[in-house]
């Protein structure tokens, strides 16, 4: 063979070896990329191609399939589609998937690993789909939904001594079955979901932080006991009223100008919800003090998944003391979710010990066997049993002499904190209303429970944490204790 034909041969030769190693990169490799690329159709078609597996609560599906006339074989339908979506989150067919709906796609789609069997994968079949069994409890959470009725906001309920999510709802709502198909209506459904400025779509227990107003207070008391400013909430605090912000000639008043905040216990602070005792408080801490026990019950975490990602409550650090003051009561940049605020309650009716939240309890797969239980997790040590104890304390006397009276349930142990958030230029927004509360029925039964209240159409004066969220609480540790 003369030389140019032997270099044309060789350089033919490695033309082949590439593109055979090409091939070989895009099969293997790369294979798994494509196949779960969601511009490939075929993953729909898969997907779809069978019934899903389900989400339960109280071990009955809130889920479901129904058989189309389409390439998409199957679509997803709901049961109480808008009291459950704040925890199901929505599988649609055109539009993709959120929440648990998406979080565990690949088990309810019969496609997750763990679901196959050594005849599934000898047969090339798909296995039956498996299973998503949530923390909550039905009862909890229709409380709390038909509480919160047409008000905006979000309310959500744990178990202090598992984490498990009781109860979790936003509202206003929206039905996740009327755009889970491919047709014209379902796409019409869903361009009016996106275009409503009530934002159903938005969870608001995990995803809208707020000021978090005078339940912030509860940190506060927490830091001033763990850090020994203050040896019990019974001790006179050292508090003028009114208090001069540091370094201004601005003076915070407390909202009744006849409540006895005047060097004010933390328990007499709290069941008045004496704005001046904290302001002073936690600048006598300083920021850092104040910080380092908000981040023990959770802000600052931007890695908080239960399993769905909540929003980062937020206490900030870059502060002067006249900042610092009115971050202490729950105002300046403090910002935190219902969840965060739940987590807090939480953790002071368990002793100190804060649970991860959790809404799943486990996985299972198409013949009910369990693929993945989750256990109870320690987040952190929020404060000591004997702080916690203290606050639990000074918190019944907030239910039963204060604020929070609207929390009571005969033949329980209510502690609660109100609060008004805020908002707006100048404060000219209508406040948020909060209330943030735990309950123990002296058998062994304990809740911790957050709320907050959007309602931009109640009038300025008649927006408390006691009127507004505190029934709304009620009910909820009502029924988990029932």
């Amino acid at each position: 063979m003369n030389r140019p034909l032997r270099r044309i041969s060789v350089f033919c030769l490695a033309l082949i070896l590439a593109l055979m190693g090409w091939a070989t990169w895009i099969q293997g490799a790369k294979a798994s990329d494509y196949r779960e690329d969601p511009h490939n159709p075929r993953v729909n078609i898969a997907k779809y191609s069978g019934p899903l597996g389900n989400i339960l609560v109280d071990g009955q599906p809130v889920t479901g399939s129904a058989a189309t006339s389409s390439s998409l074989k199957y679509k997803r339908t709901y049961k109480d589609g808008p009291l459950y979506a704040p925890v199901t989150g929505f599988s649609s067919q055109i539009f993709g998937s959120t929440q648990l709906e998406s979080l565990y796609g690949d088990l309810l789609g019969g496609t997750d690993s763990r679901l196959q069997n050594p005849a599934d994968t000898l047969l090339h079949e798909r296995p039956k789909a498996g299973d998503v069994a949530t923390t909550i409890d039905g009862k909890v959470q229709k409380a709390g939904y038909e509480a919160l009725g047409d008000k905006t906001g979000a309310a959500i309920a744990l178990d202090p001594a598992t984490g498990r999510i009781l109860g979790m709802v936003s509202t206003p709502s929206y039905d996740p079955g009327k755009f889970a198909g491919s047709g014209t209506a379902d796409q019409k459904a869903w361009q009016a979901l996106a275009n409503d400025s009530a934002q159903p779509n938005l969870n608001r227990a995990l995803r809208q932080p707020l000021p978090p107003g005078s339940t912030f207070k509860l940190v506060v008391a927490a830091a001033a006991l763990e850090n020994g400013l203050y040896s019990s909430v019974d001790q006179p605090t050292t508090s003028p009223d009114p208090y001069t912000l540091p370094n201004t000639r601005t003076q915070l008043t407390n909202e009744s100008a006849s409540a006895p905040c005047e060097n004010a216990t933390i328990r007499t602070a709290l069941q008045y919800s004496c704005n001046t005792v904290f302001a002073k408080m936690a600048v006598d801490l300083g920021k850092d003090k104040v910080r380092a026990q908000a981040e023990k019950f959770g802000f600052n975490d931007a890695t908080m998944d239960v399993p769905v990602r909540a929003t980062k409550s937020v206490y900030p650090s870059d502060m002067d003391q006249a900042q610092t003051a009115l971050s202490g009561i729950g105002q300046f940049d403090d910002q935190a979710t219902p969840l965060q605020m739940a987590m807090v309650a939480s953790a002071i009716a368990n002793g100190g010990d804060l649970k991860t939240p959790q809404l799943v309890d486990k996985l299972t797969d198409g013949g009910g066997n369990t693929v993945q239980q989750n256990a109870p997790k320690t987040y952190r040590k929020a404060m000591s049993n004997r702080t916690a104890a203290q606050l639990r304390s000074a918190m019944q006397t907030v239910v039963d002499k204060g604020t929070g009276s609207n929390a009571k349930i005969d033949g329980a142990t209510v502690g609660g904190k109100t609060g008004t958030a805020q908002h707006g230029v100048d404060n000219s927004g209508t406040p948020y209303a909060w209330f943030v509360s735990y309950a123990d029925d002296g058998k062994g039964h304990r809740v911790a429970v957050a709320v907050m209240v959007e309602d931009g159409h109640a009038a300025r004066n008649e927006v408390s944490g006691n009127g507004l969220a505190a029934p709304i609480a009620k009910a909820m540790m009502r029924a988990a204790l029932s």
